[in-house]
């Protein structure tokens, strides 16, 4: 599948607020606040400011809504994870995210993305065991493999298979936003879905 169009639609804070009249597929994006989600959009559509990027985590704080192909849309949902967020703001995040998963009736996948420098964090796990146990599909993108030396990139893999306890039927995809690594891999993953939902 080629992204051939990409435009950004509406910020929300809640799934009142993205409610589609078109009906449209979706996929959500998340993961650990400064994981790469908005270089990982920029990416995948090929266009430098989509999504804006920015050094301080904690970025995203509404749900943002892209539209892709004209077709279906992508959910970007706010990073966790981040200290210097305040415990209120936290769990309204969190509430965020749950009322979306819990209320969205057209969504297809969930990305989960996770650094693949690092092992996942106990807030990774926590979000992909919540995914599993409501059985809503997930694939996990592990990020800034571009940053990864060649002698700890099977060691790195193993260490995120093993967190998530991934079987063969789980997805993991390894990408690079930097160097357009691993994409047309999730780009099949998102027509394998859009498919399902013919």
């Amino acid at each position: 599948m080629e992204i051939t169009k990409a435009v950004f639609i509406k910020s929300a804070v809640d799934n009142d607020g993205i409610e589609n009249v078109n009906n449209l597929p979706e996929f959500m994006l998340c993961g650990r606040s400064n994981v790469g989600k908005s270089s990982f959009i920029n990416a995948l559509t090929n266009q430098h400011k989509l999504a804006k990027t920015s050094q301080n985590p904690g970025k995203t704080q509404t749900l943002n809504v892209f539209l892709l192909n004209e077709s279906f849309y992508l959910i970007d949902v706010p990073g966790y994870g981040y200290a210097r967020v305040s415990k209120s703001v936290k769990e309204s995040f969190g509430k965020m995210i749950e009322n979306y998963l819990a209320t969205s009736q057209n969504l297809k996948l969930v990305f989960l993305l996770v650094d693949y420098r690092h092992k996942p964090t106990a807030d990774d796990i926590t979000m992909y065991n919540y995914l599993k146990y409501y059985k809503i599909p997930v694939c996990v993108i592990a990020t800034k493999s571009d940053k990864v030396k060649n002698s700890e990139r099977k060691k790195n893999k193993e260490a995120i298979k093993e967190a998530f306890n991934l079987t063969k039927d789980d997805r993991l995809i390894i990408t690079s936003s930097e160097k357009n690594l691993g994409l047309n891999f999730v780009k099949e993953e998102m027509e394998l879905h859009l498919e399902k939902s013919e």
